[in-house]
């Protein structure tokens, strides 16, 4: 009876370490805390943490690109910054919309010079890929957003920034 007992649950145990990591997202080693005035240089495009503003990005939807540094920021408080190329089209930029709709800890906006149509950025984590609809993108979110990976996680992502570029 044991046997069969193991042997049924071999199949769930194999499921869930195969969604362990996801495909593609290449991580970094950033410190939190690291409050500066100024523009910043980053080595990521867009950032997935380092140095940043004091005032973190309101979390929300945009229209316009946003300030490297004050959407770093909310990185570090737990949020995703999902970017997309200025020239996605409306069904790809609508499919984004509708990825962060109900999440709290999210930003969206458009990019200039990404490496590739999309990218998706938490702190310390950052994602690539080439369609609105891969898959990938929620799965990003669900383990990124306020995930262990942030110096702050729960802080604000309201009452700060609201503004664009």
């Amino acid at each position: 009876m044991t046997r069969i007992l193991l042997l049924a649950l071999l199949p769930l145990s194999l499921a869930a370490c195969g969604q362990k990591g996801l495909q593609g997202v290449k991580t970094f080693d950033y410190q939190g805390g690291d409050h500066r005035s100024g523009a910043l240089v980053y080595a990521q495009t867009p950032p997935a943490g380092g140095p940043h503003n004091p005032i973190w990005q309101n979390c929300g939807v945009y229209d316009k690109p946003l300030y490297n540094e004050y959407a770093v920021h909310s990185l570090e408080h737990g949020a995703v910054w999902i970017t997309y190329r200025p020239d996605l089209d409306a069904q790809g930029v609508a499919a984004l919309k509708g990825l962060v709709d109900g999440r709290p800890y999210t930003l969206l906006s458009p990019y200039e010079g990404l490496p590739s149509p999309v990218v998706v950025s938490a702190w310390n984590a950052q994602l690539a890929v080439d369609s609105p609809t891969d898959g990938r993108l929620k799965a990003f979110l669900d383990k990124y957003e306020q995930g262990p990976t942030a110096p702050e996680r729960g802080a604000s992502c309201s009452g700060g920034y609201g503004g664009t570029r």
